[in-house]
């Protein structure tokens, strides 16, 4: 494996585990332990130099099995984080890269902190995590600004709707603040997780330089939650200047 960084399934009972590496392919095991199918070869659009850029995202949609709709999302050589959705081709274990659509892009300062984890609540809706833009101790204060900033969030859209719309009860939507945003004051969210029987929502947040956090979103939340970076990291003033 070239640099794997997540395993996860269709949901769709095949048996088959796809595995993503950072430079831009996915691997699939299919039911029988084979190992040799790549899904996606995305390598020419993915930029996985600096060290925390790359492939970073896969998400299967809910319905994966009856319309076949998959999400990725990755670095480009920009500086630009992309999700995007692509379509199976006519081979069941092939991606057609050929077919990409982009749903959001968002500017990146920096080359780390960039989040990229993808998935689908219990909700149908996608949650997309964002970094605070890099460099170290969020000098733009990017994960406390929610207007014109999404970055530092965990962000939530209505992939159902092309590009996407957003949920009426996302909770910055006629009040001030990016509709897009679901919770905010996130350093880098590299991983988030539902409880398949609560709903509950775990994030993985990656601390500055002395300490990491996991941060629990109850599944009865309304959104709009701020945990606290930068002013906190973990329980721990960090910077609550201005």
């Amino acid at each position: 494996l070239d640099d794997p960084l997540l395993l996860t399934h269709a949901g769709d009972g095949s048996g088959r585990i796809f595995i993503v590496e950072r430079p831009g392919r996915i691997r699939l095991i299919d039911a029988a332990d084979q190992f040799e199918k790549i899904f996606l070869d995305h390598r020419r659009s993915v930029n996985s130099s600096p060290g925390e850029g790359g492939l970073l995202g896969l998400a299967f949609h809910p319905d994966f099995a009856s319309n076949g709709r998959v999400f990725v999302s990755y670095t480009r050589s920009d500086f630009f984080s992309r999700v995007s959705e692509m379509a199976m081709s006519d081979d069941p274990d092939l991606l057609d890269a050929s077919t990409e659509r982009v749903i959001l892009e968002v500017a990146q300062p920096a080359g780390n902190h960039n989040g990229g984890m993808i998935a689908f609540g219990p909700d149908g809706y996608l949650y997309i995590g964002t970094g605070d833009g890099g460099s170290g101790g969020d000098p733009g204060n990017r994960a406390q600004d929610i207007t014109g900033q999404l970055l530092g969030k965990m962000l939530r859209i209505d992939v159902d709707s092309l590009p996407y719309s957003i949920p009426a009860d996302n909770p910055f939507v006629g009040v001030s603040g990016d509709d897009e945003i679901w919770a905010y004051g996130i350093r880098n969210p590299w991983r988030f997780s539902f409880d398949r029987d609560t709903g509950d929502m775990y994030i993985a947040d990656v601390g500055q330089n002395a300490y990491e956090e996991v941060d629990v979103q109850p599944a009865n939340s309304v959104g709009g939650e701020n945990y606290g970076w930068r002013c906190y990291e973990g329980d721990h003033a960090y910077n609550t200047s201005g």
